[in-house]
């Protein structure tokens, strides 16, 4: 008797995306599982918080301002990617999620939204760079209820 391998498919794929290089192929990976699965994919950044030098004045004008255009430019690249999966006739929407630490914002969309399975890059960061920036992506793996498929660049 033959065996048959069964493939999961994927209602809902969602994809954080820092704009980097390192989230590239895990893009290019969500696409490909949304288009085999005619999954919808929900591509998500959060925005990092900006970093306050110590001692150093910032007029609150000056700091919306530095806020507007940081959302702007997600926004921006956010819908870049976006198009580019409907172009490839992939159901997707964007999300962009206000500062806050990324890997929890991230694991609490896929829960609220009921994603089927996280798809991310990783920077592949080890020893003391790892210690120091931490990784957004082990900590994803470590609390997500859902699985996660990391894309190493």
């Amino acid at each position: 008797m033959a065996r048959t391998r069964t493939v999961r498919t994927f209602r809902r794929i969602l994809h954080p995306s820092d704009f980097s290089p390192a989230s590239r192929p895990a893009f290019s990976k969500a696409l490909e599982l949304a288009k085999a699965s005619r999954a919808q994919l929900v591509v998500v950044h959060v925005l990092p918080v900006l970093p306050m030098v110590p001692d150093a004045y910032i007029a609150a004008t000056t700091y919306d301002e530095l806020l507007r255009g940081q959302r702007a430019g997600a926004k921006m690249q956010l819908d870049r990617l976006v198009r580019k999966a409907k172009t490839t006739g992939v159901r997707a929407s964007g999300i962009l999620l206000d500062f806050g630490v990324p890997a929890e914002r991230i694991t609490r969309l896929a829960k609220s939204s009921r994603a089927d399975v996280i798809v991310m890059g990783t920077h592949g960061r080890t020893g003391l760079t790892r210690a120091l920036l931490g990784s957004v992506a082990a900590r994803v793996v470590a609390t997500a209820t859902c699985p996660v498929l990391t894309v190493r660049a």
